[in-house]
């Protein structure tokens, strides 16, 4: 029976954990991107009004202290130009604050503010090679439009928010006003995404026919006109 017990806590604990970690990332990817709440909130899957009462919560020591260990680790990244894993990060930070700092925890503030080691690669030998099919530029870098529906744009944006998860977010967007067509949320970043985003912004604009341009991801190999 105390081992049940002593189990719930440990979940109810861990559970806190994820969750604190999500309001974490909102936080961070507002003040950094400024994206908007609403859209990150419905990412992490959390109610802007749960987000908003722990924002206005009274912050502990800890958490102070963690908002000031990713101002540093940010500095620190950047000086490197992202070069540093966690673990010399975390050498870096001892000797910098004076401080002795679990490796752990400098891994978990770097997952929450979205930052990972640039590893440099061996450049390797190959034969380049074309695809089988690549569109003409139809657009040639005239980003300008006369009427709606003549040009859309479309691009898909990585998120990442809690522990190591990620989102995607898929959108269109009309060169005329700058104005969002359509988007879709989703976890995976592949062709499906795309298509349905696609499909939403026919569905709004049943009778547009706009040049379809996209940055030649994998997901968009072609523009349609």
């Amino acid at each position: 029976m105390l081992k049940k017990v002593g189990g719930t806590r440990k979940e109810a604990v861990l559970s806190r954990i994820r969750q604190e970690n999500k309001y974490i990332a909102i936080s961070q990817l507002y003040e950094k991107e400024k994206f908007s709440i609403s859209l990150l909130c419905e990412i992490a899957m959390i109610s802007r009004s749960s987000y908003y009462k722990w924002l206005g919560r009274k912050e502990s020591v800890l958490e102070v202290e963690n908002k000031k260990l990713i101002e540093e680790i940010i500095k620190i990244y950047d000086e490197v130009d992202g070069i540093y894993g966690y673990r010399r990060m975390t050498m870096n930070l001892n000797r910098r604050l004076g401080k002795i700092f679990n490796h752990k925890r400098i891994y978990r503030l770097m997952t929450l503010s979205g930052l990972k080691s640039v590893i440099r690669r061996k450049k390797k030998r190959y034969v380049k090679s074309n695809p089988q099919h690549v569109a003409e530029n139809l657009l040639k870098r005239k980003f300008t439009a006369d009427k709606f529906n003549q040009k859309w744009l479309t691009d898909v944006t990585e998120f990442k928010y809690g522990n190591s998860k990620k989102a995607y977010l898929s959108a269109i967007l009309d060169l005329y006003d700058n104005s969002i067509v359509a988007y879709k949320l989703g976890h995976s970043n592949n062709n499906d995404l795309v298509f349905k985003t696609l499909d939403r912004a026919l569905e709004v604009y049943p009778d547009a026919k706009p040049m379809f341009h996209s940055d030649r991801g994998y997901q968009v190999r072609q523009e349609v006109a």
